[in-house]
């Protein structure tokens, strides 16, 4: 059998990867942890259902993964990203997670995650010309803290 590499977009094959890799992962995971997903969409509106922002993340196993905080230029400095983060907690806390992650660019946030109680973990200089801080906050064990 000779197998080839392509390049082409495929949702049944990018299922299929993301399957068999969830799949796998499941074998080497406690018992507790499995079929522990959910997604998390937090957004920002105001009270005729515009949106101004937002988190879109997960909760996989024992942590939720921040992958998207945005609040609007116009809403910024009004404590809206607190709230949301606050919010995100409180249903990671819930959630019985140990602890949440994101990541974050020099230009962006860094230092309203740090003041939120989030920790650098790594970092990756020249990331687009810019440094990459990947950020934590432990939670405690199953966010009993």
């Amino acid at each position: 059998m000779e197998l080839t590499i392509t390049n082409a977009s495929n949702r049944d094959d990018k299922a299929y990867v993301c399957d068999k890799m969830y799949e796998f992962n499941m074998m080497h995971f406690p018992d507790d942890l499995k079929g522990r997903y959910q997604e998390v969409n937090l957004f920002l509106k105001d009270e005729a259902g515009q949106i101004y922002g937002g988190i879109i993340g997960e909760i996989c196993w024992n942590w939720m993964e921040i992958q998207y905080l945005f609040v609007d230029a116009a809403c910024r400095g009004a404590g809206y990203g607190k709230k949301l983060l606050a919010e995100a907690e409180k249903l990671a806390r819930e959630k019985r997670c140990e602890f949440m992650k994101l990541d974050t660019l020099s230009f962006q946030a860094l230092d309203f995650y740090k003041k939120q109680g989030f920790e650098v973990y790594g970092v990756i200089e020249n990331a687009g010309r810019h440094t990459h801080y990947y950020l934590k906050k432990d939670l405690g064990v199953f966010g009993d803290q």
